[in-house]
């Protein structure tokens, strides 16, 4: 476990460093967008690795690594949003931006500590493609659940599924980082 909390730490700095880029870059115009604006983003990049894995081929020089960072760092902005609101102040300073989405995959890798407790890291014997086909069963959820308004009579909100592709996406990361990728 030891070696898994390294791993994410690891891949945790690496989405946060592209993070803190893009708000030098851009600053917080992405407050603008709604949550589902941001599973669209999410599913367009989840989409595309899924493309890249079924063809074996890409065409734009970016890898499925830099899909799986702004799949993490779009879903921590929907976590955000989600407890921010669209509708409120729009511009962060980046010190907030940046102490927000710590909050929020801090509280995702407490998730994937518990999970990982419980199905003894299951996760190290999964295929990337397998983490990208959930990541796309959970963003179909995600869609139902906002067509539905955000509500659901059993299974878990918005939240809990932004969080899961959050982990999943860190594991294929820890992954790429093995195989040397």
């Amino acid at each position: 476990m030891k070696k898994t909390n390294e791993q994410f730490e690891a891949a945790i700095s690496q989405c946060r460093d592209v993070f803190d880029k893009k708000m030098k870059d851009y600053g917080s115009a992405w407050r603008i967008l709604r949550t589902t604006s941001l599973t669209d983003q999410i599913y367009i990049k989840a989409n595309r690795i899924r493309s890249i894995e079924e063809m074996q081929e890409q065409k734009i020089d970016e890898g499925i690594g830099d899909e799986f960072i702004g799949i993490v760092n779009y879903s921590v902005m929907a976590l955000i949003q989600l407890e921010l609101g669209s509708e409120g102040q729009l511009e962060l300073s980046p010190k907030e931006a940046v102490d927000l989405y710590s909050k929020h995959i801090y509280a995702a890798k407490a998730l994937m500590q518990n999970k990982n407790h419980d199905y003894g890291e299951a996760w190290r014997n999964m295929r990337i493609s397998s983490y990208t086909d959930i990541i796309l069963m959970k963003l179909l959820r995600v869609k139902q659940i906002e067509d539905n308004k955000g509500k659901t009579l059993v299974s878990e909100g918005l939240d809990a599924n932004y969080s899961d592709i959050i982990n999943y996406s860190l594991f294929a990361l820890i992954k790429i980082a093995e195989d040397g990728g």
